[in-house]
C-alpha cells in the first residue's frame, strides 16, 4: 500500500488535471515537481483506481462487437447496440437499424423489405418526414399467421409513407399448400412483376428468423406439412429462416416442400442484390443469425450486444 503523503499527492495531481482542467506544466508547477512526475502520478492514479475513466458514447454503440462481428463474418458493415439492464432490446435495434438505412438509402433507389418485429422497430424509428424519392416492395408474400402489424404488406406500405416514397404490392400469400399452387400465382403478370422488380432492388431489410421461435415456428405451422414431409425438414436441421427461406447451422438452403411453396425471393435471390441488411434482436435469436450469416447473403448486420456476444460464443464452438 503507498503512504497516506504519497495517496494524497496523488489525488491532488488529479483533481488538478482531471477536474480543474490544469495541463500537466501547470500542475507540475503548482506541486513543485517535474512535468514527467505529474505524468506519472496520472498514470499511478489510474492504475490505483484514484481515477476512473468512464466514455458515454451519444451513439449507444459497442464498436468493439461491431469490429469483432464485421472481421469474424466479413461483414461490409455492423451496427450493434450497447444494451443496459433497463434497455428494450429490440427498440434499441431498431432505432440503430433507421439511422442505418436512412445513411444507406438514396433518391431513386428501390428497397426491399420482409417482415418481423424487428423490421417493424426499424420503420416505427423513421422519422415521418418524408422527402425521399425512393419505392419500397415486398420481398415475399404476406402472412396471414402473423401479427398483421409485422407483415410484409404493413410494413411497406409505413415505410414508404414515411420516407415520402412509393411502393408496390404484393397480392399474394407467402405460403401456399402446394408448389403447383405457389407455380399458378408465381404466373400471373401482376405477381411476377413485382417479384421481378423485388430482386432488382439496391437494398434489402431483412428479418432474421430463428427455427422454433416467433415467426419462424408460425411459418413451420401455416405450411400444414404432413408427416413425412415434417420429419424430413426436422431432418435437416433447420437454424432459421430468412424471407421465409429456412437454412441449417451452416448456411445451407433447405429444399424441398417448405422451400418449393414460398412465394418471394430465394436466398439465391438476395445473394444478387447489392446491399442487403438483416436486423434481429435477442439472444435467443444466435442460432438463426448465425446461420443466415453463413448463408453469405448478409452485407450488414443490425443487431443488440447480448446477441452479438452469443453469436461470438457459438461460432467459436
Amino acid at each position: 500500500m503507498p503512504p497516506p503523503r504519497d495517496q494524497q499527492l496523488l489525488v491532488k495531481a488529479a483533481r488538478l488535471y482531471y477536474e480543474e482542467g490544469r495541463s500537466q506544466n501547470e500542475v507540475a508547477t503548482a506541486l513543485q515537481v517535474s512535468r514527467s512526475s505529474v505524468s506519472r502520478m496520472l498514470a499511478a492514479a489510474r492504475e490505483r483506481g484514484i481515477v476512473r475513466i468512464q466514455i458515454n458514447d451519444p451513439t449507444g454503440r459497442d464498436m468493439d462487437l461491431e469490429s469483432e462481428l464485421t472481421a469474424r463474418f466479413g461483414l461490409r458493415d455492423c451496427r450493434v447496440a450497447e444494451i443496459h439492464s433497463d434497455d428494450r432490446p429490440l427498440s434499441r435495434v431498431g432505432d440503430l437499424g433507421a439511422r442505418w438505412l436512412l445513411d444507406n438509402l438514396h433518391p431513386g433507389q428501390q428497397v426491399g423489405v420482409s417482415w418481423g418485429h424487428g423490421l417493424q422497430a426499424v420503420v416505427q424509428h423513421i422519422p415521418d418526414e418524408g422527402g425521399l424519392d425512393v419505392e419500397v416492395l415486398p420481398l415475399v408474400g404476406g402472412l396471414s399467421a402473423v401479427d398483421s402489424a409485422i407483415s410484409g404488406e404493413e410494413l411497406v406500405r409505413d415505410l414508404a409513407g414515411r420516407l415520402g416514397g412509393r411502393f408496390q404490392r404484393l397480392h399474394a400469400p407467402a405460403l401456399l399448400t402446394s408448389k403447383a399452387g405457389r407455380d399458378v400465382l408465381l404466373a400471373e403478370p401482376s405477381i411476377k412483376r413485382t417479384l421481378d422488380a423485388a430482386r432488382r432492388v439496391q437494398v434489402a431489410l431483412v428479418g432474421i428468423g430463428s427455427a422454433g421461435h416467433g415467426s419462424s415456428a408460425s411459418l413451420v405451422k401455416a405450411m400444414n406439412l404432413s408427416d413425412t414431409e415434417r420429419q424430413g425438414f426436422e431432418a435437416a436441421h433447420p437454424a432459421g429462416d430468412v424471407c421465409a427461406r429456412f437454412f441449417d447451422a451452416e448456411g445451407k438452403a433447405i429444399l424441398g416442400p417448405t422451400d418449393n411453396r414460398v412465394l418471394g425471393v430465394s436466398l439465391a435471390d438476395l445473394a444478387t442484390i447489392p446491399l442487403v441488411a438483416g436486423v434481429a434482436a435477442g439472444p435467443e435469436k444466435a442460432g438463426g443469425v448465425l446461420g443466415a450469416l453463413r448463408t453469405r447473403v448478409l452485407d450488414v448486420l443490425v443487431c443488440d450486444s447480448s446477441l452479438a456476444r452469443a453469436l461470438l460464443a457459438w461460432d467459436a464452438r
